[in-house]
């Protein structure tokens, strides 16, 4: 799927996150600490539909510079879409209000003690991105057709879990869960298919 920045492509994106039967049981586990994230869309260099990818800082006590979608933990009586869209513009500079988002996919419970919503929202014209060098090292734009091919995303083992450990391929490196299994499921709701995620492991080292 590649698709232009467009009122269309909106409309499109809007119909399949509707569409999708988010699994919410209205509970957060024990010993799990709410976070959201933005699958922020947004017009790349050629116009095209593209989502923003970050590098953390280096600087940053956990996750140091792993890939990661723009998030953070929520405040005391914020929603997941409130806290998405408050750190989108925290990070990158980015602001979004509630008519942006689109839709929110499964929640993703993580090693690290969160557990994660990811909200999708669409940045209909938007300025010079300025991102916070206190949390971000860098910023990428990915494409929807990035996205979608069948080789995109590849499953693997590891000897700590019997849990698949799911990545997507991005710029010559492997971008792990939590954020690939985020991206798969976005990935599968914009084809149309309805695919959990929640059951895929992360690499050992994002399990602190």
């Amino acid at each position: 799927m590649s698709h232009a920045h467009d009122d269309a492509t909106r409309a499109l994106i809007a119909a399949r996150c509707a569409n999708f039967p988010r699994h919410d049981d209205g509970l957060t586990p024990a010993g799990l600490k709410r976070a959201a994230v933005a699958i922020a869309l947004v017009a790349a260099d050629d116009g095209r539909a593209a989502f923003l990818l970050t590098r953390r800082s280096p600087r940053l006590r956990s996750h140091a510079y792993q890939w990661a979608l723009p998030g953070g933990r929520c405040d005391a009586g914020e929603t997941a879409p409130e806290t998405a869209l408050r750190e989108l513009h925290e990070e990158l500079g980015l602001a979004l209000n509630a008519g942006d988002v689109l839709g929110i996919l499964d929640d993703y419970p993580t090693r690290s003690g969160y557990l994660v919503t990811p909200v999708v929202a669409w940045a209909a014209s938007a300025g010079p991105l300025v991102p916070n060098p206190d949390e971000v090292a860098s910023v990428h734009h990915v494409g929807l057709g990035e996205i979608a091919p069948p080789d995109a995303f590849d499953f693997t083992s590891i000897p700590e879990s019997d849990r698949r450990v799911v990545r997507f391929r991005y710029d010559g490196d492997f971008i792990h869960a939590p954020t690939a299994a985020l991206i798969y499921q976005f990935r599968e709701v914009l084809a149309g298919r309805v695919t959990r995620v929640a059951d895929l492991e992360q690499p050992v080292f994002a399990w602190k």
